[in-house]
């Protein structure tokens, strides 16, 4: 293949994945959203497989509010194999009304994707997060542990609206 045509392949990667921001199609973010309840730290009880926190432990997700109304988002997890701490710097912005829990979040440039909060308990306990398709599934919870009636209702959930959760990565927290 051509320089060119690489180029051109990336770019046009890189442009759709900047676009990808909408909720996967029938899932429905969270209404009556209250991103202040939702700041501070979070742990990832579970996700599915992605390359960009693939083999890491202990991962948490940690929000704060930005100046210019956005959210600052860091992610952080341990990587046994490399025996060190990884972390990645982020930012937010609500796709439409704050009180719709869907957000475009961008850790490169001008590259965002969707994150969409798509349950949440009344007290902001525990929530699943999807991204901009159903590649993307994350269970979160204030604590590091879930107990396991909340685990399997969250995983039927995400069953029922078509995410692979046997495929769900059980994430290391003790």
């Amino acid at each position: 293949m051509s320089v060119w045509k690489t180029a051109a392949l990336v770019a046009s990667s890189l442009l759709s994945l900047s676009c990808s921001v909408s909720p996967p199609s029938g899932v429905k973010p969270v209404q009556n959203f209250n991103v202040n309840r939702y700041l501070g730290t979070w742990h990832e009880i579970a996700r599915l497989d992605h390359r960009f926190e693939r083999g890491l432990d202990h991962v948490t997700a940690h929000y704060s509010l930005r100046d210019d109304g956005g959210v600052n988002v860091i992610n952080k997890g341990f990587s046994p194999a490399k025996q060190r701490w990884q972390q990645s710097n982020g930012k937010a912005y609500f796709l439409d009304s704050p009180r719709q829990a869907s957000l475009k979040v961008s850790f490169f440039g001008p590259f965002y994707g969707g994150y969409h909060v798509i349950e949440l308990d009344a007290q902001y306990g525990y929530a699943l997060v999807s991204g901009p398709n159903r590649d993307y599934l994350w269970i979160l919870a204030r604590g590091k542990t879930l107990p396991e009636a909340t685990r399997a209702h969250l995983v039927d959930t995400a069953r029922r609206q078509g995410f692979p959760v046997d495929h769900l990565i059980w994430v290391d927290q003790s």
